[in-house]
């Protein structure tokens, strides 16, 4: 399923989607779904054994929702210290606050597909990075 509708310029207008399809559709390392103003949604390939590595975002909220797979986030204070680990499978969702390190890892032997929304906008409208090196 997938409607659009409107949009101006760099803003996406409404659009109905399966998040779930399109994530398992995606082969692309990062794909940016849509994009608003004050929202993005972006799709995630990871393969086997690989993970996004160690991140931090100081001005933006992220939910990350599993959609096929098995991982392990990482969250803590400094990158070289992500202590406090979960075990997330699909239909699992870590909320990510401004300012967190986080690590995500494929654990599983197939790639992990994800969405993610980051509240503002991360990535420029219509990103699409093939591989991580692209990143």
């Amino acid at each position: 399923m997938y409607l659009q509708q409107g949009g101006r310029g760099r803003q996406q207008g409404r659009q109905v989607t399966n998040i779930q399809e399109m994530a398992e559709q995606n082969k692309c390392y990062r794909t940016a779904l849509w994009t608003g103003c004050h929202l993005q949604m972006t799709l995630m390939s990871i393969p086997p054994c690989r993970d996004i590595g160690a991140k931090l975002h100081p001005d933006m909220d992220q939910l990350i929702r599993v959609e096929k797979g098995n991982a392990m986030v990482m969250t803590g204070n400094c990158p070289h210290n992500l202590n406090c680990e979960q075990r997330m499978c699909k239909g699992d969702a870590v909320f990510v606050p401004a300012r967190t390190w986080h690590n995500i890892k494929n654990t599983g032997k197939c790639p992990f597909r994800l969405s993610t929304i980051y509240a503002p906008p991360h990535h420029p409208f219509g990103t699409v990075e093939y591989t991580k090196e692209d990143a």
